[in-house]
């Protein structure tokens, strides 16, 4: 369950603006999800790899090139899929736990 709200977290960022993968890990652990780079970069390359994200290499000054995400319209099609779903399992799980308190 872990790995699909990851993906849905990561493409989400994506959406908003095209990003690299630095960038990506930072806003995450702002938002208290805190992943180490052995799991996003495969994580990406997996993405990429399914065709839901496209990358370009952009000049850096301050070292390398970096690798900037874009979502693909696959990509985003597969996102709305996933905020779809994740919308009714939210719904689901607050019905349970309300029953409960």
């Amino acid at each position: 369950m872990k790995r699909g709200v990851l993906e849905m977290c990561v493409l989400s960022l994506i959406k908003e603006q095209k990003t690299y993968g630095r960038e990506i890990n930072e806003r995450l652990k702002d938002s208290n999800l805190v992943v180490v780079e052995g799991t996003l970069y495969p994580l990406l390359s997996r993405l990429k790899k399914a065709e839901l994200l496209e990358y370009e290499l952009i000049e850096s000054e301050y070292g390398p090139a970096r690798k900037y995400y874009n979502l693909t319209p696959k990509g985003e099609e597969f996102l709305g899929d996933l905020l779809k779903t994740w919308g009714s399992l939210v719904d689901a799980v607050t019905k349970m736990t309300q029953t409960a308190s």
